[in-house]
C-alpha cells in the first residue's frame, strides 16, 4: 500500500518516489512468439526429435563404418550390434541405407514445402490484394493446377528424369502450390480491409510493400501450417511414387524406395520394411506437431502477455 505521507498536496507522488513499481514493460512480438512456442510441449518434444533425425541422417553417414551403396559379407542378418537395423539379402547394411534414405526423403520434402509455400503464398497474396480481374484470372490458373492429376503427371515426369530426387521434388511442388495459394488468398481478402493496411496506404506505401511487409507476415499462421502439411505430403507422395517404381532409383535410395523394396520381405525380414516405415511416420508426426506449435505461437488473437 502506498504511504499517504509520500503524496503531495493534490495526492500526487513527489519527485523522489519509486516510480518503477508502476512501470509496465511490454514484451516484443518476437519474445511473445517464442514464449508461446516454448510452452507448447508437444511441439517442443517434436522439434527435438526432428532435429535429432536430421542430424542423424546428414551427419551419421560420415561416422558409420558401412556405406549405403556397398555390399557386406553378411546377408539377411537380423538387427544386431554389428548391424543395428540388420541387412538385406544382398548384404547391404540397412542402418546405412535408412540414413541415406532419410536424408533423401528429407531433401525432397523440404524442397517441396519451400517451393510450394513460396510460390503459393505470393500467388495467393497478389490475387487477394488486387481482387477483380487479376484475382479471377490468377485463381482460375490455380484451379487448373488443382485439376491436374498429381500422380499421373509425376509418374510421367519422374520416369523421364531418371529418378532424380531434385526433379521429383520440383514436379510435386509445381502441382501442390495451388493449395497454399487458395488458403493465403482467403486470409489476405480479410486482412486487406484492416486499419493497418489503410494506414500504410495513407502513408504512401507501395502495393509491393503492403503485400510483403504487412499482409504476408500477418498471414503467417496458415502459411506455416500448410508448409508443415506439405512436408508430410512430400514424403508420403515420394513413398507412393517409389512404391509404384517411379520414385528415387538405385543406386540412390529413399525411405519410400526402401519400403517398396522390402514389401515382399515383410514376413521373412520384417526389419527391412517396418524400420524405414517408422521413420516416415515419425517425420510426418513431428513436423505436424511443430506446425501446430508455430500456428499457436504466431496467432495474433492470442492474449498479449505483459510483465
Amino acid at each position: 500500500m502506498t504511504d499517504i505521507g509520500a503524496l503531495g498536496p493534490a495526492g500526487t507522488r513527489t519527485p523522489g518516489d519509486d516510480d518503477h513499481e508502476f512501470t509496465v514493460a511490454q514484451r516484443s512480438q518476437t519474445r511473445l512468439v517464442l514464449r508461446r512456442f516454448l510452452r507448447h510441449r508437444a511441439a517442443m518434444i517434436s522439434l527435438v526429435v526432428f532435429v535429432l533425425i536430421v542430424l542423424w541422417a546428414f551427419a551419421g553417414p560420415h561416422f558409420w563404418r558401412y556405406s549405403y551403396a556397398r555390399f557386406t559379407p553378411d546377408n539377411s542378418q537380423p538387427p544386431s550390434w554389428k548391424h543395428p537395423f540388420g541387412t538385406d539379402s544382398s548384404g547391404y547394411d540397412a542402418y546405412a541405407q535408412v540414413m541415406r534414405g532419410t536424408q533423401t526423403s528429407l531433401k525432397i520434402a523440404i524442397l517441396i514445402a519451400l517451393g510450394s509455400t513460396l510460390v503459393g503464398a505470393v500467388w495467393g497474396a497478389v490475387a487477394g490484394f488486387y481482387r477483380g480481374f487479376v484475382d479471377a484470372l490468377m485463381m482460375r490458373v490455380a484451379d487448373l493446377v488443382l485439376t491436374l492429376p498429381l500422380f499421373a503427371i509425376a509418374l510421367v515426369i519422374s520416369s523421364r528424369s531418371g529418378g532424380s530426387w531434385y526433379w521429383i521434388a520440383v514436379v510435386i511442388a509445381g502441382l501442390t502450390w495451388a493449395y497454399v495459394s487458395r488458403v493465403v488468398r482467403s486470409s489476405v481478402l480479410s486482412l486487406r480491409e484492416k486499419e493497418f493496411v489503410e494506414a500504410a496506404r495513407a502513408l504512401g506505401a507501395s502495393d509491393t510493400r503492403i503485400i510483403f511487409r504487412h499482409l504476408l507476415p500477418n498471414a503467417l499462421g496458415p502459411i506455416i501450417v500448410n508448409a508443415t502439411i506439405l512436408v508430410a505430403t512430400g514424403i508420403l507422395t515420394e513413398t507412393a511414387l517409389s512404391f509404384l517404381g517411379f520414385g528415387v532409383q538405385p543406386p540412390d535410395t529413399s525411405l519410400g524406395l526402401l519400403v517398396a523394396q522390402a514389401q515382399t520381405a515383410v514376413d521373412t525380414r520384417p526389419w527391412l520394411f517396418y524400420i524405414p516405415g517408422a521413420f516416415i511416420i515419425a517425420i510426418a508426426l513431428t513436423v505436424n506437431f511443430i506446425g501446430d506449435g508455430l500456428r499457436d505461437a504466431f496467432d495474433p488473437r492470442q492474449q498479449r502477455v505483459r510483465q
